[in-house]
């Protein structure tokens, strides 16, 4: 069942109304695929560049460190294996790919479901236009005061496309996270909005042109 929303202004104030279609309303999958998207997308952040160096690749040690018998102490081949300092590590980790896939169907159903409890649970707010002239963290931080956003521990801020000035305006709120809606041709600049950003938001402000945005091509 499609859903009315009530859209605001910069100011706060009433600004009209919108309508969200049942597709994106009602969405819902399953836990399983909500963890797995989530779990894809944080794996697939990682660099997997760690390193350590195994006995063999630990420089020095060539040596016997003593002869095998008569010391009274236990044999040694090197003093580059582990139980010895700046020795080499035992099962060393090695630079690794952490990438997981997650289908497209699946990942799109995860970040709708997330969107879609917000909905229900009335913590979206529709603003009619969310563009500044120019980058102005006090502009920012009057619109989140006038919606009543300031004090909230994470706000995510979804804009319709990436915008230099208003991106610049928030980016300085520690408790704000900036993103975009869906676009089939995406700028290298801009960032659509996860299932993990959704999840972990407690609020979401975002333009009424990005919301269109997701139901054409998220929940068409």
């Amino acid at each position: 069942m499609a859903q009315t929303i009530e859209v605001k202004g910069k100011d706060g104030k009433a600004a009209g109304k919108v309508e969200v279609g049942a597709k994106l309303a009602e969405a819902s999958a399953s836990q399983s695929t909500l963890h797995r998207a989530i779990v894809a997308e944080e794996a697939n952040k990682r660099q997997g560049t760690q390193k350590a160096k195994t006995r063999s690749e630990v420089r020095g040690g060539g040596k016997k460190p003593y002869k095998q018998k008569k010391t009274g102490n236990a044999r040694q081949g090197t003093i580059r294996a582990p139980h010895y300092a700046h020795g080499g590590m035992a099962l060393a980790v090695a630079p690794r790919d952490y990438d997981k896939k997650v289908n497209k169907k699946e990942r799109r159903a995860a970040i709708l479901t997330a969107f879609a409890a917000h909905l229900e649970a009335g913590n979206v707010t529709v603003i009619d236009a969310l563009t500044f002239a120019e980058p102005k963290t006090k502009q920012a931080h009057e619109v989140l005061k006038a919606h009543g956003l300031s004090d909230v521990r994470r706000v995510l801020v979804v804009l319709p496309a990436y915008d230099a000035a208003t991106f610049k305006s928030f980016r300085n709120i520690p408790n704000v996270t900036v993103r975009t809606a869906p676009s089939a041709t995406q700028d290298d600049k801009a960032q659509a909005f996860s299932a993990r950003d959704a999840l972990i938001a407690h609020k979401i402000l975002i333009a009424k042109e990005a919301l269109a945005k997701i139901e054409e091509v998220w929940a068409k």
